[in-house]
């Protein structure tokens, strides 16, 4: 794609990534209905405040992300569209946020949980195995077909995603245990099915194939229930 080209894709997914900024910038609301959707039913104020920062600190990346993308996908001479760009900016943008969460806010309210945390709490074993599955599924796609850039691409994003869900097990604790969990198993299945999404779309190849396809709806499929908590388990 010419240069030029490239920056006008980069401007205009910028603007996007402004308009979510401006659009989904989160407050009260929003901070008690994602600790609510994720098991805490009455959250305290400094409950809803720590999910407020949780939040922020993965949007006020995308505007950055989503200029910035484009041009470092053509530097690198991988082809891309705007699905894979806009999921791997919320990978990214999760990244950065658990990164600055390694060092909780001076005067945080911190209550240690008896319980040791693991990969396995956060992400559940089902969505450990399908994420495997459908991921090999993909990779196997990519190289069957010799996409070998793609598979590049596919293994920086699983790297990314194992990344976060690590941060997200010793990120240290701040507020609530309730809260505190709630948020922690959000960062690392909302990774993991992030993960997933942006791995099988590598597999869509330019002429439309049931294969490909199926691996991409089934991919699709996981990252819905990966990032949503379902009724057996608010149950």
């Amino acid at each position: 794609m010419p240069f030029d080209n490239v920056v006008a894709v980069a401007l205009i997914m910028g603007l996007f990534g402004l308009a979510i900024l401006v659009l989904l910038w989160p407050g009260e609301k929003q901070g008690k209905k994602v600790l609510r959707r994720w098991g805490v039913e009455d959250p305290s104020p400094s409950d809803v405040a720590e999910a407020v920062r949780y939040l922020r600190r993965r949007r006020f990346w995308y505007p950055w992300l989503f200029l910035g993308l484009p041009l470092l996908a053509d530097l690198a001479g991988i082809g891309n569209d705007g699905v894979s760009l806009f999921l791997a900016t919320l990978l990214i943008g999760a990244l950065i946020a658990e990164v600055l969460a390694q060092r909780p806010p001076k005067g945080a309210r911190r209550e240690a949980g008896l319980e040791r945390r693991a990969v396995r709490g956060l992400v559940p074993d089902w969505g450990l195995i399908l994420y495997a599955v459908i991921v090999a599924a993909a990779a196997v796609w990519l190289v069957v077909h010799r996409w070998w850039a793609l598979l590049g691409v596919a293994a920086a994003v699983s790297a990314v995603t194992w990344l976060v869900i690590l941060l997200a097990v010793r990120r240290p604790s701040t507020g609530d245990s309730a809260a505190d969990g709630a948020l922690r198993v959000r960062s690392a299945r909302v990774a993991a099915g992030l993960g997933l999404a942006a791995t099988v779309t590598l597999a869509i190849p330019e002429v439309t194939n049931p294969g490909s396809w199926l691996v991409v709806v089934a991919g699709l499929a996981a990252w819905y229930h990966l990032a949503h908590r379902s009724r057996v388990e608010a149950a």
